[in-house]
Parts: structure tokens; sequence; C-alpha cells
């Protein structure tokens, strides 16, 4: 503009700046009425071992002793937070599979806005009711794979019989285990909870794009460096609120198929003189049925 007079050029520039605005304004506006009507599915696949507070195998393996009962207190207390943080954070319905060998659901402490499925046995894959209308899967209250040094009770299915698995020449727990089926139906995992092994085992299978909560740190198999529960709590609740929109940045976990698979395991035979070191291979042709 020279002298107050207005060229063809300064008007031009002006409708530019106002259609960029009102381009801008308009995609925010569809943009907020999608994702409030969005239907946002969470399926939580749960564990014991990585909750608040659980450090020894007397805590998980023998149901309903005093100790046992106590960490299945921790175990929905955890869980608690979880579910808030990612109702808050947009989750419109939420799954819950009670996924501990020996069961961890307290029915009179359950959250409200998650259905429960607990008790077994169950159909199928393992993973009752998971489908690709799910946007992401959580892996909470889990641990590391059988052999890391500083994971906190860490296993591969049965601490007893110390098993290994490999996929494809790859060694996977049960965390690579779990996010592989839930792949077969294109859903990511989106979140992980246990100690700070199990967050590092989560980040090199699934990416940055996981989130991960610590709540606890491995210092042997059964001892570790335990955090105050409200610190917890707090941490699992926005981690589970940021997981939410952490969403489109997480990719499904794929195990191409067929799967060369090999497990080691100790034979606990009693006839034994002491334990055996096995080992099995055989060929998975559909991982949907991974953990059969």
């Amino acid at each position: 503009m020279k002298d107050n007079i207005c060229t063809r050029e300064d008007i031009e520039y002006f409708f530019l700046l106002c259609w960029r605005k009102i381009t801008a304004s308009v995609l925010l506006f569809f943009t907020c009425i999608y994702f409030s009507s969005a239907q946002i599915k969470i399926y939580i696949s749960t564990d014991l071992e990585g909750v608040s507070g659980v450090y020894k195998f007397s805590q998980t393996r023998e149901k309903d002793t005093p100790l046992n009962i106590k960490a299945c207190e921790y175990f929905m207390e955890d869980l608690a937070a979880v579910i808030r943080g990612l109702r808050d954070g947009g989750a419109t319905e939420i799954v819950v599979l009670d996924g501990h060998g020996t069961q961890a659901v307290i029915p009179e402490m359950m959250e409200p806005g998650a259905k429960y499925l607990t008790g077994l046995p169950r159909p199928g894959n393992g993973f009752l009711g998971l489908d690709s209308t799910f946007a992401g899967i959580v892996q909470f209250g889990a641990h590391a794979m059988m052999g890391t040094a500083d994971g906190v009770l860490c296993h591969t299915q049965s601490s007893k019989s110390e098993n290994r698995y490999w996929y494809n020449g790859v060694e996977s727990g049960e965390l690579a285990q779990c996010a592989a089926v839930a792949g077969c139906f294109g859903v990511p995992t989106i979140l992980v909870t246990g100690d700070v092994a199990t967050c590092r085992e989560a980040a090199r299978f699934f990416g940055p794009g996981c989130v991960t909560v610590a709540v606890k740190e491995g210092v042997a198999r059964e001892a570790a460096i335990l955090y105050p529960f409200e610190e917890t709590h707090k941490a699992l609740y926005e981690g589970a609120k940021k997981a939410i929109a952490a969403i489109p940045k997480c990719k499904p976990y794929i195990i191409k198929a067929p799967v060369k698979a090999k497990m080691q395991y100790l034979d606990l035979d009693t006839t034994l003189p002491e334990p055996k070191l096995m080992t099995k291979e055989w060929i998975i042709q559909d991982v949907i049925h991974l953990l059969r």
C-alpha cells in the first residue's frame, strides 16, 4: 500500500489471508465434530506382575492368599486410574480382559465405564471380543520376557518352566505375543504399563509412538524399587489419557506367517534327577492362533 492507496497486490494478499483463516476454521470445526462423534473402542489386556507394589511370585501365583488378595487390590487401583485416563482422553468404550492366569479382577472394585471379561476357560485365541473395531489395545500390568536381568517377575507364559520363545528368529515375550494377535485385526498397542524393563521392551518392539508408564524399577527378578502409589496412579492416568491422542502414531505389530517358532523350556518331570532343558520347533500357519 502506497500513499493510502490499495494496490491490486494488497487486495489479493488480504483475500488470501482471509481464505486461509476461513479454511483453517472450517477444518478445525469438522475435526472437532469428527472426534466428538467418533467411537473409540479400547481393549485392555491385563496381567498382575507389572502392577504397582507387586514384586514377589508369592503375590501372583497362589490365589486368594493374603498376599494375593492385596496384590489384586493394587491391580484394581492401578486399573481404575488407567480407565479414568482413557475415558477422559476420549475413549467411548472400554473392554478389560482379566488376563492373569489365576485371575485378578475384584468385582466390587470395578471402575465404572468399562466391561470386564473374567473367568476360565475362554474360547478362541484367548482375547475374547477383540476385533478390528477397536482403535487400540492397552497392555496393562505387563512384565518383561524371560531372561531379562532387571525384569521384575520376568517370564514368558510359564515362570516355573522358564519358557522362552522365538518367532522367525526374534526372541519374544508376552508383549510381542499379545501385540501380534492384536495385529491380525489391525489393532496397535497404544499403551504399556509395568516396570522399567517392560517399558524398554515395549519401545523396542512397538516404537516411540506407543506410550509407556513405569510403576517400578527392577533390581532382580524378585526385587524392585517401588514408586509410591499416589505417584504411579497419577502417571497411569496421564499416560492413558496421552495414549488416546497417540493412536494415529501407533502401528499394529505384525509377525509374518508362516512363522518359524522355537521354544525352550525346563522339563519338570519329578522322576528326573534335575530339570532338563528342552527345545521344540514348529511352524505356525496363522498368527491369530499364536498362543495355542
